[in-house]
């Protein structure tokens, strides 16, 4: 029997879920209100199961039992684990209120705190009543988390204080986001309290990275591939953030080449494999060999190793993955894979050409700027009109190779377009054919940082 004011009977009675659709959970209740397909997946867990009303209020959905009801998709991977589809979106940011509020007794805070995860299957070919249930787990913060989000909803806040909600970004902040949440249109902008300028509606959101933290967790998953940087959550009361524990701890080998620090920290790595940095991130870091960083992995980071020629400018610009054309066009620029990868945080490790050695200059997090975001954007949008017009060959020279209208390096301060492929025949669809070649299929390309952007507005920053 369900005890609404008891947070282990609404665990328990969730937990029978497991391996059920809400087909099979709730298909008499469902047939009995004459469900028409309205509503997500959520709403209908909550109206058919548990037996309220979908609400946005500002208390907990069991606000007896001071828990919040959240789901979320998953997918499987090839060995057969989970993984998040994506971040886990919490409650919509209050411009106008939260800056008056602390965290232990914000808004954010109280509804938040104690988490019912219920996390299914998605898949497109079925309908959503249809999904398999996979874990359900009643979610508290680990003391070491704790701090480090209450950080991140600190610097939210701070940022709001200073007139500057329109400039929020996902890459601000480790594991809790403020992620834009509502349509592109006029109507999800809101009144921010110190600027006249409207800002995008936002949300807190847990960052994929440490949805899938949490997934292991429930799933009982096997961490040995995790290593921890902070392996005592105090540190974090006597350093302003983790930034300074990880900056701290590679700070001794500024100036030293790649293989002092080999020497000092005991080690023989293959200068010529591929891991070659990572190992030696790893080993400044404390972590093992092959270890993937345990907080870098719930923030999503983005770690770059970076090799400057004796100018101060990279030896290379810096790639992202490729896009596919289709994809491109059909998705607008708040939930593009651009955007997201350009409001991540980074971790920059610059090494230095000297002669042949590669000295350590410095270590960096970085966020792009919002006014840079925003000069990125125009690229993005020059691509989706290309790849939309069937403009992508401009001409096709006597040597056959083809010239393209994509944005060069000299057409944006910030990005541009190249190929990123194996060779020419490593394509992907077009949604247009090419006017001029008749093409219907057309080499990967991907965005790339430009080298100078890297020099002039992080490495010399």
């Amino acid at each position: 029997m369900l005890d609404i004011n008891s947070a282990e009977s609404i665990i328990e009675f969730a937990k029978k879920l497991k391996n059920q659709t809400l087909r099979q959970a709730c298909g008499i209740e469902i047939e009995k209100h004459g469900y028409k397909g309205k509503g997500n997946f959520g709403q209908i867990l909550e109206k058919f199961y548990f037996g309220y009303e979908p609400n946005s209020d500002s208390e907990p959905d069991f606000k007896e039992a001071g828990i919040e009801l959240k789901t979320s998709p998953l997918k499987t991977l090839k060995n057969g684990e989970f993984r998040s589809k994506e971040r886990l979106v919490l409650n919509i940011i209050n411009y106008l209120e939260v800056h008056k509020e602390e965290f232990e007794t914000s808004s954010f805070w109280k509804k938040n705190a104690h988490l019912l995860l219920v996390f299914y299957l998605h898949d497109k070919d079925l309908d959503l009543l249809d999904y398999l249930i996979k874990l359900v787990e009643g979610w508290q913060y680990p003391s070491e988390d704790l701090k480090i989000i209450k950080h991140d909803w600190e610097l939210i806040n701070q940022k709001i204080k200073n007139g500057k909600a329109h400039e929020l970004s996902e890459g601000d902040t480790f594991y809790l986001g403020a992620c834009t949440k509502g349509s592109t249109a006029l109507k999800s902008f809101r009144n921010q309290p110190f600027n006249l300028e409207q800002a995008k509606q936002r949300a807190y959101s847990l960052k994929q990275g440490y949805v899938n933290h949490i997934i292991a967790n429930i799933a009982q998953e096997e961490t040995a591939i995790y290593g921890k940087i902070i392996e005592k959550p105090e540190i974090l009361d006597v350093v302003e953030s983790i930034e300074d524990v990880v900056i701290s701890k590679f700070k001794p080998f500024y100036g030293k080449s790649a293989e002092q620090i080999e020497q000092e920290l005991g080690l023989e790595l293959n200068q010529k494999a591929k891991s070659y940095f990572a190992n030696l991130t790893n080993a400044i870091l404390g972590l093992k060999l092959g270890q993937k960083i345990e907080e870098f992995e719930k923030a999503d980071i983005h770690v770059k190793t970076i090799r400057l020629k004796e100018n101060n400018l990279p030896k290379e610009d810096i790639s992202f993955p490729t896009f596919e054309y289709k994809e491109l066009i059909d998705t607008d620029w708040e939930d593009s894979d651009f955007k997201n990868i350009l409001e991540s945080k980074f971790f920059f490790v610059f090494y230095q050409f000297d002669g042949q050695k590669l000295i350590l200059r410095k270590v960096k997090f970085w966020n792009m700027p919002y006014s840079d975001i925003i000069e990125a954007k125009n690229i993005w949008e020059a691509m989706v009109k290309t790849v939309s017009n069937g403009e992508i060959v401009k001409e096709v020279t006597e040597k056959g190779v083809r010239k393209t209208y994509f944005p060069k390096k000299t057409e944006n301060r910030v990005s541009h377009v190249r190929p990123h492929a194996r060779n020419a025949a490593d394509t992907y669809g077009l949604p247009v054919a090419d006017k001029l070649t008749g093409l219907t299929e057309y080499t990967k390309h991907c965005f790339w940082l430009n080298a100078s952007y890297v020099k002039d507005e992080i490495y010399l920053k």
